[in-house]
């Protein structure tokens, strides 16, 4: 058990102090009794009484002192929080390179379906809000529990240019705070060496020192950041808000031609002829990092760095494995929950027994 005010608890100073001055008083009536000339005539007129009657009145009230005092310092213990009470991010790769065809019989696809699959096994009464990310972030759907409004959004995504990891993070963090009042919103960062950029927040303690909410993130990409802040430089403000980012790194390690439909284009067939598949891979010549690989390496520290987990699935079956043991992360969540209610109730309960015991033996020497 802890106290938030542990300095309140000084006030169970009064308990020694009441039983000292009631000890006192009753050795000084033993000092000042009327002396007897015969004992059996002052048993005889007095009335037979139990000795723990005398100071069960005392003692309740000591016993409510104690009590109190360390209800004023506001007593803690630390539960189990249910997963009704978590709120999950689902920030979702929507990038041109997720029509790689890889995955059969594309990743968005593939991504999609093990996306369904995750909300519909979601625990009852657990939030699930839906971000997606291409060359920006937005929130398709805030933290809820209708799971065909979530299902809807999954089935309607679009592709676009550009991959804005490290957006698609503050953008999550935003949505938590929108229901979660311990997590501050953080607003329009620039980063990224761009200019007008704003510096993170200095490095936070040491992931998890100070617990995590139970709201969590899971972040699935097919590539590197391209846009915006970087997603290292997003870490310190999910670190400083206590919340931990689960990153999967989605696709195989060898690109291939990306196909896309009509709808997954959303009318953009600017370089795509119309709708149909983009002739020939992406080969990363040069030495230059292929669009359509996971930056594994830097979704790994961030998961790391946020006391998160990092996952890496490279077909369909395994990212629906992947989504299918998310859960059990975050069902249990170790918080601190105020106890103070009891205490008081048994303290005004005890006061009461005092003062009924002092008024019904009262006419009792």
């Amino acid at each position: 058990m802890t106290f938030a005010w542990p300095l309140a608890l000084s006030v169970l100073v009064a308990v020694p102090l009441v039983l000292g001055v009631y000890l006192v008083a009753m050795r000084r009536r033993r000092k000042q009794a009327v002396s007897y000339s015969s004992v059996a005539l002052l048993r005889s007129v007095l009335p037979r009484r139990s000795r723990w009657r005398r100071h069960l009145p005392l003692a309740t009230l000591l016993a409510s002192l104690g009590m109190l005092g360390v209800a004023s310092a506001r007593p803690q213990m630390v539960q189990n929080v249910p997963t009704a009470r978590t709120s999950i991010i689902l920030a979702l790769d929507v990038s041109r390179s997720m029509c790689a065809t890889d995955v059969d019989p594309n990743r968005l696809v593939a991504a999609q379906e093990a996306a369904r699959g995750f909300v519909e096994d979601l625990p009852e009464g657990a939030r699930l809000g839906l971000v997606v990310f291409s060359g920006y972030a937005q929130l398709a759907v805030a933290p809820t529990t209708d799971r065909q409004l979530l299902t809807n959004a999954i089935d309607a995504l679009t592709t676009g240019r550009g991959t804005a990891i490290g957006a698609a993070m503050l953008k999550s963090l935003d949505a938590i705070a929108e229901v979660n009042a311990e997590v501050r919103p953080v607003g329009d960062v620039v980063g990224g060496g761009l200019p007008g950029a704003v510096p993170p927040p200095p490095p936070a303690a040491k992931p998890g020192s100070a617990g995590f909410v139970p709201d969590i993130v899971v972040l699935l990409t097919d590539g590197a950041n391209t846009r915006g802040i970087r997603p290292l430089e997003a870490v310190p403000y999910a670190v400083e808000r206590r919340v931990r980012v689960y990153t999967i790194g989605f696709g195989t390690t060898r690109p291939t031609a990306l196909s896309c439909s009509a709808q997954q284009l959303n009318g953009d067939t600017q370089r795509f002829g119309g709708g149909g598949g983009f002739g020939g891979g992406f080969g990363g010549g040069g030495g230059a990092r292929s669009p359509l690989l996971a930056d594994d390496d830097t979704l790994r520290a961030v998961a790391e760095q946020t006391g998160g987990t990092a996952y890496k699935a490279e077909d369909a079956a395994q990212l629906r494995k992947v989504f299918a043991d998310l859960p059990k992360d975050v069902t249990v969540q170790k918080r601190p929950r105020e106890v103070t209610a009891p205490f008081v109730a048994i303290g005004a309960l005890l006061a009461a027994v005092a003062m009924g015991a002092s008024i019904r033996w009262s006419a009792y020497p």
